[in-house]
């Protein structure tokens, strides 16, 4: 499968981009900074410019000969609400139009745990704001076969391999978000389908295979 991962260079895109190529899967890596190139060129994986300022129709350039894509994008949180707002939201809408522009069905988002629930919504507003939108827009907006993936709070800790799905509280490794988007890329029954995702138990491709 070749992969576009939008965000490549984020902590969740680079252990994604790790994490495909180790299961033998293709990677592009969409970067704005071409500086970042050899970084990925050194793991073996394919570069391509992709600036979320910029219109759908120049993004789709760069996705037309993937077989799916994953944004896991985002603004980070020392950049202002204005740039949340344009790259955790409209920046994942313009991708999903791009997406559409270029003929590739297969889109999984990075969102967040409740962000579909305004009453939980306790802190970082703007960025549950940004999540709630680009997950109604992706659902009800477009035609793309999505997969919406919602991680409780993120750590840097080791993975633990295991998950539990649709709780409301929780915190997960970045490492095993990685490791769920893989296995979601390659289980066809989680298209048309979104959860929570935190640490847990089970194998993470044995929980993926309940959806």
């Amino acid at each position: 499968m070749k992969v576009f991962v939008i965000g490549a260079h984020g902590q969740i895109g680079q252990l994604l981009v790790k994490q495909l190529l180790a299961n033998g899967d293709e990677v592009v890596a969409g970067i704005r900074d071409d500086k970042q190139s050899d970084f990925f060129k050194d793991q073996g994986a394919e570069t391509r410019h992709y600036d979320l300022n910029e219109q759908p129709e120049e993004l789709a350039k760069s996705l037309s000969d993937v077989d799916a894509i994953v944004f896991s994008a985002g603004s980070g949180g020392k950049t202002g609400d204005d740039q949340t707002l344009l790259i955790d939201l409209d920046g994942a809408v313009k991708s999903m139009e791009a997406a559409e522009k270029a003929g590739t069905k297969r889109f999984v988002l990075v969102s967040a745990m409740n962000a579909e629930d305004r009453t939980r919504w306790t802190a970082i507003k703007p960025y549950y704001v940004a999540k709630h939108y680009a997950d109604l827009y992706l659902k009800d907006e477009t035609n793309l076969d999505y997969t919406i993936v919602k991680p409780g709070a993120l750590t840097n800790d080791a993975g633990k391999g295991g998950i539990v799905l649709d709780q409301q509280t929780g915190k997960i490794a970045r490492e095993d978000v990685a490791a769920v988007l893989v296995s979601v890329l390659h289980n066809p029954e989680t298209i048309k389908k979104e959860f929570a995702v935190s640490s847990g138990e089970t194998p993470i491709s044995d929980a993926v295979k309940q959806l």
